[in-house]
């Protein structure tokens, strides 16, 4: 019994922090914008969907609702990132401030999608 209520505000605590960031986006996304790829047509429109997608992410932990489909998105969404910004970032990166900063995004990025894959396959128990 006391293992569910600590993974349940484990997970809770996971969509106030994916849910804040998800506000983060609207309120400032000009500190985010060293972030999208030149490649990615729409410029500055993707900070408001990933916000929306972090808070809808968020949201569905927080109330247990939807749990399996958002984890699994936001797996994706996050491996996505670590793959096609933040790796590319580190390789290619001429500042090594610039450079610490991806490489410890990309460890951030997997990690919390490996626990939203986690959560995902265990939405049932949880």
């Amino acid at each position: 019994m006391k293992e569910a209520i600590i993974s349940r505000i484990a997970i809770i605590i996971l969509g106030i922090v994916l849910a804040a960031y998800g506000v983060y986006h609207f309120l400032k996304p000009e500190n985010l914008v060293n972030y999208i790829p030149s490649f990615l047509p729409g410029g500055d429109v993707w900070f408001y969907i990933v916000g929306v997608a972090f808070i809808l992410a968020g949201l569905a932990f927080i109330f247990h609702k939807q749990v399996k489909i958002a984890g699994y998105l936001l797996a994706l969404l996050l491996f996505l990132f670590a793959l096609a910004i933040h790796l590319p970032n580190y390789l290619h990166s001429g500042d090594l401030e610039m450079k610490q900063l991806s490489y410890i995004n990309f460890l951030k990025d997997i990690a919390i999608a490996a626990f939203s894959l986690y959560i995902a396959s265990n939405s049932r128990k949880l």
